[in-house]
């Protein structure tokens, strides 16, 4: 069954209309369910003194760059499990695994915002990251728009953040407002280029990996948001 499937996997591009539509509806259902069970578990997780704390201590010095290092890391498994595997059970697990080092990773910003801002500030930033996904998804259907050209600006940009964020976390100096503004940029692009991508880098069965693509681009977008509603305070 798993071959079948395999064999059936043809790319999006070559698909028919109606699988396309099929395949979308896939996806974006499957990055809304993403989204929902991130919601739920990051409210257990923020129920847990324990672990709240256990994250907190991880957010300063050396500890922070071992934290982003250990998250890169569940990425790069989550990923190869998801799109490389034949069997949805082991995508669904790597998309899975994804969104849970998405909720942990979140713990120690959402219960600052929580502890400063409370539930006002996460909404808005929320909404407006809603906003802007719908917004960019949309430019991409609606103008056929060839955003591939991004890639290498895209790559480019998230090797230059690593290394400012490593060199802040090293040197001690703050990144401040721009850089998270920059960073909202750069996640707006990626948004971009992964909606415009799926109808080339994914085959009509890959919409779990293709939901995992999105919804990684989606977080990014909303941490950056979050710190600049943050910032306000």
């Amino acid at each position: 069954m798993e071959n079948q499937q395999f064999y059936q996997n043809q790319l999006v591009a070559d698909a028919t209309i109606a699988e396309r539509s099929t395949f979308y509806k896939h996806t974006y259902g499957h990055v809304a369910g993403g989204v929902l069970v991130f919601v739920l578990i990051e409210s257990l997780m923020l129920q847990s003194e324990g672990l709240v704390r256990f994250m907190l201590s991880l957010t300063s010095g050396y500890l922070w760059l071992i934290l982003l290092g250990g998250f890169m890391g569940i990425t790069w498994v989550a990923q190869k499990m998801a799109y490389e595997s034949i069997s949805k059970s082991k995508q669904y697990l790597g998309y899975f695994l994804y969104i849970i080092a998405e909720a942990l990773i979140f713990v120690p910003m959402l219960y600052i915002a929580l502890y400063y801002g409370g539930t006002y500030v996460i909404k808005q930033a929320a909404v407006v990251t809603g906003g802007l996904f719908v917004g960019l998804s949309a430019i991409v259907f609606l103008t056929k728009a060839d955003f591939s050209v991004l890639r290498g600006a895209l790559t480019i940009g998230f090797f230059l953040a690593i290394g400012l964020v490593i060199a802040g976390m090293l040197f001690g100096f703050n990144l401040g407002l721009w850089f998270s503004v920059a960073m909202c940029a750069l996640a707006g692009g990626a948004i971009l280029y992964n909606t415009h991508q799926l109808k080339y880098e994914f085959g009509t069965q890959q919409y779990v990996a293709a939901a995992l693509s999105l919804f990684a681009s989606l977080m990014l977008l909303f941490w950056y948001i979050l710190r600049i509603f943050m910032s306000r305070d």
